[in-house]
């Protein structure tokens, strides 16, 4: 496993997929396993956050002995990196190779990731923090490289393509979940958060001149429904428009000097 001292020294170089990861021989207490750390480690990651989970919590809620979960992780960091690949592992690639064409795979795919966003709000933040090379990381990264390798864009516009897709999608997918959260920490609906933090926005004198422009739009979201149907409605129309542009460019590319 990785020290805390090696992941200061050297983070580009630290993961515990990079280390050796054989199972230890003995001793460890009766009825625990990585498995059953990490299942514990993402149900207290989803009650109460990033910030709240410490190996004496996470002892507590498994019944044992801090000391005890040493035997199968060095450091917090290493539950968390294989509680993120477990999260990966939550999007279906079955049902990706069933979906046919490129672009009915990157659907699959952006809506499968985005709904693992919003299920688990941690992941954003340890995403973006980790390496994120365990075995379903890479999975996933494999399965969205087959689909845009398979637009037809050529290699040196490909990692755009993907930028483009997929950098959106964890952005829409860390805003929504973090909204959610912060509804929930309200102990309110996303309705009624909703609801209450655009009133406050537009019954505040301070703001009546900068609403001036975006009334409709306002009034549009105000009128369409559920707060979730909005998420669900601008995500697919957006991810359509991404889906579009990637067709146009394929298109262009066809009657273009090959880049340098």
């Amino acid at each position: 496993m990785v020290k805390a001292a090696d992941r200061a020294k050297n983070p580009a170089r630290s993961s515990v997929w990079l280390e050796n990861r054989a199972a230890r021989s003995g001793g460890g207490p009766a009825g625990l396993d990585r498995e059953r750390i990490v299942a514990a480690s993402i149900r207290m990651l989803d009650e109460e956050g990033l910030a709240k989970l410490s190996m004496r919590k996470l002892a507590t809620e498994l019944g044992v002995t801090a000391m005890s979960l040493y035997w199968y992780v060095d450091t917090k960091d290493d539950i968390i990196e294989f509680a993120v690949d477990t999260g990966y592992g939550e999007i279906d690639l079955d049902a990706v190779d069933a979906a046919g064409g490129w672009p009915d795979r990157i659907r699959v795919l952006a809506l499968d990731y985005r709904r693992m966003l919003v299920r688990h709000p941690w992941m954003s933040t340890c995403a973006g923090q980790y390496l994120n090379i365990g075995p379903n990381a890479i999975a996933v990264g494999s399965k969205i490289q087959e689909a845009i390798k398979d637009t037809g864009l050529p290699m040196t516009r490909q990692p755009s393509a993907m930028s483009a897709v997929f950098q959106f999608v964890y952005g829409y997918g860390t805003i929504e979940a973090q909204f959610g959260r912060n509804a929930q920490q309200a102990g309110m609906s996303q309705d009624e958060f909703y609801t209450d933090a655009i009133e406050a926005f537009r019954e505040d004198p301070k703001f009546t001149e900068a609403l001036e422009d975006m009334t409709d739009l306002l009034d549009e979201r105000a009128s369409h429904g559920s707060v979730t149907e909005i998420w669900d409605r601008d995500f697919q129309y957006a991810l359509d428009v991404l889906i579009a542009g990637i067709e146009v460019m394929v298109e262009r590319t066809r009657t273009e000097e090959p880049p340098e």
